[in-house]
């Protein structure tokens, strides 16, 4: 071929150095991406074979690869939602045309139509409902993945089941004789499967030495002492006032829930009627915040501060993940080179901990990519000098000729 191969060599090494000078390209501009990872191009050579006398020049090919595996360092922001993966998972996200990707792009806020958690790339963030308690994983799928959305809870009542009463009756108090009497009284607030709050009066009645008999009453019916009681125990004391057993005041909350209060703490000393305890349960709450654990469980926060699991977010692992395919949104598609997709949880098999107000940022070294230019800029450089001497030469010759 002689100088025509002398041309192409010249061409294939520009070309090699347009490549590098591409991925380049794209990490300056992606330094600040979140989750976002280096690309580098990789030169291979292209000889042909060569006569004993003579030397033709080959090319040279590029192949552009993805430090997938490489971890960029991770970085405190001040939300909540903000994720990143302390291992080698990546999380699940769905785009808004319904294709599943893989991304270690956590900056996920609330979008403000759906309701969903989703990143800057509008990638939805993918998890297993908790509604219906601990989810079934498809482990080389995404069946069963819906997006992550608290926005389902944003009313939740929470009716009574169990409470606590502890305090001193008087020890010196009379025995009370005729159905009709008591020798204390006091009231708690209990709160039925709808929220409404339901007031049980309590009523404490001496019926011998060192025995006492609580009865639990609902306050909205009038006169209802010594009717039929909601539920009724009796507390019996030792010679020192010590409670005997265990004894719990169970009734069901009208329109509600069983319930038991725990007495166990009472003590029948010669001292003041001091009474004190309550009940669980709360009346509809709205959401008022997001709280995400290592092991990838949402919660939803409540106006008490109180927490309600929801959705549980998995993390994906596959077998090469620097052979992951990168798409656009800062998210990786599998290849038969990668691999198929494993799901699980965090904190299990290797995927690692996910931890919130925290992004993982960038592994790009800007240093080295103005390294890198400068080399590709000198290349090309010498790669247009051997074409542009080639051509001259080429001239030549056909001048010759003339």
């Amino acid at each position: 071929m002689g100088l025509y191969g002398v041309l192409n060599s010249g061409v294939s090494g520009m070309n090699a150095q347009t490549n590098r000078l591409g991925t380049v390209a794209d990490n300056i501009q992606n330094q600040n991406t979140t989750g976002y990872k280096r690309a580098s191009t990789e030169f291979s050579s292209l000889l042909i074979d060569p006569n004993p006398g003579s030397y033709e020049s080959g090319s040279v090919d590029t192949i552009v690869r993805h430090a997938i595996t490489s971890q960029g360092t991770r970085s405190a922001t001040t939300s909540a939602t903000d994720l990143a993966v302390n291992g080698n998972g990546f999380f699940v996200v769905k785009d808004p045309g319904g294709r599943t990707y893989l991304t270690r792009a956590g900056n996920f806020i609330e979008d403000a139509t759906t309701k969903d958690l989703v990143n800057a790339a509008g990638m939805h963030l993918m998890g297993y409902s908790l509604a219906s308690g601990d989810p079934k994983v498809s482990l080389n799928s995404y069946d069963g993945l819906v997006p992550v959305n608290t926005a389902s809870l944003s009313m939740q009542a929470r009716p009574s089941t169990i409470g606590t009463i502890s305090g001193n009756l008087p020890a010196d108090a009379a025995i009370v004789t005729g159905g009709a009497n008591f020798t204390k009284a006091t009231s708690i607030t209990t709160y039925d499967n709808l929220g409404h709050a339901v007031v049980v009066d309590l009523y404490f009645s001496k019926t011998a030495s060192n025995t006492w008999q609580v009865s639990a009453y609902d306050s909205s019916k009038p006169a209802n002492f010594p009717g039929s009681p909601l539920g009724q125990t009796n507390l019996t004391f030792d010679s020192n006032g010590k409670i005997q057993g265990l004894p719990k005041l169970n009734f069901t909350v009208p329109k509600g829930q069983p319930v038991s209060i725990d007495m166990a703490n009472m003590t029948a000393l010669a001292g003041e009627y001091t009474i004190t305890g309550g009940a669980n349960g709360s009346a509809p709450m709205s959401v008022v915040g997001t709280d995400i654990d290592r092991d990838g469980t949402v919660y939803a926060v409540y106006q008490d501060g109180k927490k309600a699991a929801a959705f549980k977010v998995p993390l994906a692992t596959v077998e090469s993940p620097d052979n992951l395919s990168p798409q656009a949104g800062n998210v990786f598609d599998t290849t038969p080179s990668s691999g198929t997709p494993q799901i699980g949880f965090a904190t299990v098999g290797g995927r690692g901990q996910i931890l919130k107000g925290t992004l993982e940022e960038s592994n790009v070294d800007l240093g080295t990519e103005l390294a890198t230019m400068i080399q590709s800029q000198t290349s090309y450089g010498a790669n247009s000098k051997v074409f542009q001497t080639g051509a001259e030469m080429l001239e030549l010759l056909v001048n010759l000729k003339r």
